[in-house]
């Protein structure tokens, strides 16, 4: 196994470092200065916003590095987001150095304050301006390296792109430079790369109020502009390119344009490094990072969900000619919210290698930073190109000769240590410890470190075999650690599931699911109600209680069930009709913008709104979205309903059966039982009391499922008439009073045996 190095070995290693790092810049036409001598603008002619080119000045110029931040949520009810943020990001940025500052969405809240009315509010947008100006003026860096984008949040209520209630136009630093496309690119150009950010915004043209406003929804159109951002440096040689788009919807909320395309597919075209993203905050789970690769066996469920975090080739795909392309594949990346979690992430590319680190900020700041950047971490960014490029031994790149890591700190950093743990032992055993070197410019960004080493002592068939962490020492004694992170040097990539939370936000494709979903529910409460009735209407075998007890079997009790709930008719037509209308009339009449205009029809298809400028008098949107509505009110209150009053017909009729054997009355006595129960009726009288309280135990559960069922009906209720300024008897009596209604029937029609 590998020992620490010697120092004629270090020495050679260093010369290789030299070698990798000591590049010349490519010398420009026209350079406008960035801000501390860090970067600068090249252009030969004025360039738009939305296709801008930087140059990295300084070094390390191997290594670029930006910041992204998400779901800031500045609240007039909350202003403690503001005030850390301008206490933390300020300082943390100053010392940072990025090149890039990238804001995915959600930067303010636009929520009162018990959370269900949501449209735009001003003072939010005035306070977000008024931060991000002092932030930038602490932080030292140009404003204009500053890309900020929409998030459903600041979108609630916006009926049209460019008026009066879009404030981010008007407030957002995007809106400040005249960046108003919905695609903006940069491009950070060093040496011998060139890497492209490319930022989307796939928020709603026509920006409903939430909570029906929660997935992306890109066009054609977008889908085409980031195609061409993608690929703008395409036809030109000479150098490396590396693509990363960032947009804040992640793709599982993310709707397919009309033509069906989606974000995933242009990724895949132009096997883009990663996507980042926000939106989910932390509360699903930690692993919210999906790694997406084409597969051209590509199985049908893989467009409705993907069960783990890494989605597997169909085939061996090695390709070891020097023209080969490469494979379409991406990284997801969402981050945390600033929101609770107070964290930011920065993302460095090292020779193309690209890696992040997560900062938690909640406990203050940070007095040294380290971010590893090679080797990499092998349950979250390794990616199967660099496996193949592995296995192809002649298309290893020199990168791979060495350790190196970005440091970035208030104090001067004393030493910097890398250590090596190998864990198959069972407990971790230190078995490589080396110190790194730090690179020296004129003019210097950042500090990165680096150690030679014999990476092929370190090959194992195991991605979590071997460890690396990096310890660093500033002037004052403070010692900091990375993260505990396991590598492969051979590019195998460890496999990690993800919890069912974590699925449930990041692995299923909702916009593909929600019409599946919808009609299978549909379907379901249908066969529940017309099966039974076509049964009893047609068939001549009887299912009923006391066929059940002559032959025991589920069909048998379920058909029992729901033919007696097919016997209360007016319960029956009763769910029927209500099915009906939710599937072919509007639930609710709302109001879906900020200014109070004109309200719009939900239906089970979207919002039947009036389009500003539009030809048209009425177009849906919303879809899926409006899933939070309506698949909550199918499975958490309908089919409920209709089980539980299925339920209590049935019980009604065992209460009846148990009641007429305990008081010996069959259906067929004689007249002559008459005066032998005259004389015992008192006794019967009290058997019944006593049955009725003891023996009808079932029917008292069942009673409290529907106080269970109305309690959350009439909480979903609640919030739509926040969300949509309602009344419920005006704006949605159907949709408010049918389910009560219907088990208050179901309950006084089962009262008795008669």
């Amino acid at each position: 196994m590998e020992k620490p190095q010697s120092p004629q070995f270090r020495e050679m290693g260093l010369v290789v470092l030299m070698l990798l790092c000591l590049t010349t810049t490519v010398p420009t036409s026209v350079s406008i200065q960035q801000g501390e001598g860090a970067e600068e603008l090249v252009s030969s002619q004025p360039r738009k916003w939305q296709d801008r080119v930087i140059e990295v000045k300084g070094g390390p110029e191997s290594v670029v590095w930006i910041v992204q931040l998400s779901d800031l949520h500045f609240s007039v009810h909350h202003p403690e987001r503001a005030l850390d943020f301008k206490k933390i990001v300020g300082p943390a940025l100053k010392m940072i150095n990025p090149s890039l500052v990238l804001i995915t969405g959600d930067l303010t809240d636009g929520k009162s304050k018990d959370l269900l009315t949501m449209k735009q509010n001003e003072d939010e947008w005035i306070e977000y301006q008024n931060v991000m100006e002092d932030v930038a003026r602490r932080s030292g860096l140009d404003k204009s390296i500053f890309y900020d984008l929409r998030g459903n949040h600041d979108n609630f209520g916006v009926p049209v792109i460019g008026g009066s209630f879009d404030f981010f136009s008007n407030y957002s630093i995007n809106g400040q430079f005249g960046r108003k496309g919905n695609v903006n690119s940069v491009t950070l150009e060093t040496g011998d790369r060139k890497h492209v950010f490319v930022g989307l915004d796939s928020t709603m043209s026509t920006g409903l109020r939430g909570p029906t406003n929660l997935f992306g929804h890109p066009t054609d159109q977008l889908l085409s502009q980031i195609d061409s951002q993608l690929s703008q440096w395409d036809s030109q040689k000479g150098k490396s390119i590396t693509k990363i788009s960032f947009g804040h919807f992640p793709l599982s909320f993310s709707a397919f344009s009309e033509s069906q395309k989606s974000l995933r597919d242009v990724f895949l075209k132009h096997s883009v490094s990663a996507y980042l993203c926000g939106h989910l905050h932390t509360r699903f789970g930690k692993n919210l990072k999906r790694h997406h690769q084409s597969n051209e066996k590509f199985l049908s469920s893989h467009r409705f969900f993907q069960l783990n975090m890494h989605q597997e080739p169909s085939e061996n795909t090695k390709n070891c000619l020097f023209q080969a392309p490469p494979l379409k594949e991406f990284w997801e990346w969402e981050m945390g919210d600033w929101r609770k979690s107070r964290a930011m992430r920065i993302v460095a590319v090292d020779r193309g290698h690209v890696s992040y680190l997560d900062i938690d900020f909640k406990s203050g700041t940070k007095k040294t930073i380290v971010l590893p950047t090679f080797p990499l971490d092998s349950r979250f960014m390794l990616t199967s190109s660099l496996h193949q490029m592995y296995g192809c031994q002649h298309m290893v790149p020199f990168s791979f000769e060495t350790i190196r890591c970005l440091v970035f700190s208030v104090s001067p950093i004393t030493s910097v240590v890398a250590r090596i743990y190998d864990t198959r032992p069972g407990s971790p055993l230190m078995i490589m410890e080396t110190t790194m070197t730090k690179f020296v410019r004129d003019i210097s960004r950042g500090d990165i470190y680096a150690a030679a080493w014999n990476y092929k002592a370190f090959e194992d068939p195991s991605p979590v075999r071997f460890w690396l962490q990096i310890e660093v020492i500033d002037v004052m004694g403070r010692s900091t650690l990375s993260e505990l992170r396991p590598f492969s040097v051979n590019g195998l990539s460890a496999k990690i599931s993800w919890t069912w939370k974590e699925f449930f936000v990041m692995g299923c494709q909702w916009a593909a699911l929600y019409y599946p979903i919808f009609w299978s529910a549909v379907f379901l409460m249908l066969s529940i109600l017309l099966i039974p009735k076509f049964v009893l209407m047609f068939s001549k075998k009887q299912y009923s209680y006391k066929n059940f007890i002559s032959e025991k079997s589920l069909i048998n009790c379920i058909a029992w069930v729901l033919l007696d709930l097919c016997r209360v008719h007016v319960v029956w037509f009763g769910f029927l009709g209500y099915l009906i209308y939710l599937v072919s009339c509007p639930w609710l009449i709302g109001q879906v913008f900020t200014d109070g205009g004109n309200r719009g029809y939900m239906t089970c298809m979207g919002w039947l709104v009036k389009i500003f400028n539009s030809r048209e008098k009425h177009d849906y949107i919303g879809s899926p979205d409006i899933m939070v509505v309506v698949l909550p009110h199918f499975f958490f209150v309908v089919i409920p309903s209709i089980l539980v009053a299925g339920a209590l017909a049935a019980e009604r009729v065992i209460y009846k059966e148990h009641f007429l054997s305990l008081s010996g009355k069959k259906e067929d006595d004689d007249s002559s039982q008459k005066n032998k129960r005259s004389g015992t009726y008192d006794n019967h009288r009290h058997r019944r009391s006593k049955f009725d309280f003891v023996e009808r135990w079932f029917r008292k559960v069942l009673l409290a499922a529907c106080l269970v069922i109305c309690w959350k009906h009439f909480t979903n209720c609640k919030a739509l008439t926040k969300a949509y300024e309602m009344n419920p008897l005006l704006h949605f009596p159907v949709y408010s009073l049918a389910i009560p209604l219907l088990l208050a029937c179901t309950v006084y029609k089962t009262r008795s045996i008669q």
